[in-house]
């Protein structure tokens, strides 16, 4: 589901509640682009991922559950793909119970001096860049894309509203060194990952319905916009 097009907005909070599904290699997420992408192609014209997550129960990388434990936000910017300074701006936050379990709240305050992101009305992260913006915020060097705009861009400009529900992905999204009890169908790296993901939907296929046919899908409440 998308607004592009439709309806976009500059600066403002926005508040979304919604139960994100559990099954294997779903991926939730509510999220952001730019209607014009004044500054350039991605990443340069920024991106706001509002709430993304993991349908895995029991997937684990680096030390945790990286699955339905687990919901984040983050903003994505850079000069190019490979300058991507989303780590600079990731937040994060774990429940034990699961976020499939419930509904809970995500919500983007975004001002002319920063942005912040909360879950459950609980601040996991805030971004105030200095005066020389993302620029000099994500020690960049060379030419500086957002030159001409304020010290908020690339995110000083109209953005519209995504709501998906995406499966697997070559992305490195799902790690290949995570743990899951069921295995991982396809490496990252493969020429035939959606083939060799559906040849392996004996590991995954399960997953999606344990307890009834709906948990597998990304539950929306609500979504509000005020202006700010």
């Amino acid at each position: 589901m998308t607004t592009a097009g439709r309806f976009n907005f500059r600066y403002g909070k926005l508040e979304a509640r919604a139960k994100i599904p559990s099954g294997d290699w779903l991926w939730p997420a509510i999220w952001m682009m730019p209607q014009d992408s004044k500054y350039g192609g991605w990443p340069r014209s920024g991106e706001i991922d509002i709430l993304e997550s993991r349908g895995n129960k029991n997937l684990v990388a680096w030390g945790g559950n990286i699955g339905t434990q687990l919901a984040f936000s983050t903003l994505h910017w850079g000069k190019s793909p490979g300058e991507n300074k989303f780590q600079k701006t990731h937040y994060e936050k774990r429940r034990n119970d699961g976020y499939d379990s419930d509904y809970h709240k995500y919500m983007v305050e975004w001002t002319p001096d920063y942005i912040a992101f909360k879950i459950d009305d609980q601040e996991i992260g805030r971004i105030a860049p200095p005066a020389g913006g993302f620029y000099q915020f994500g020690q960049l060097s060379g030419d500086n894309p957002w030159g001409g705009g304020s010290k908020m861009a690339p995110f000083d400009q109209n953005f519209y509203l995504i709501v998906n529900l995406a499966i697997g992905g070559t992305n490195g999204y799902f790690p290949d060194e995570s743990t899951n009890p069921n295995g991982k169908p396809w490496k990252n790296w493969s020429k035939q990952a959606s083939r060799d993901f559906w040849n392996g939907n004996w590991q995954w296929r399960h997953t999606w319905n344990e307890r009834d046919d709906s948990q597998r899908a990304l539950k929306v409440d609500y979504i509000k916009i005020w202006a700010i």
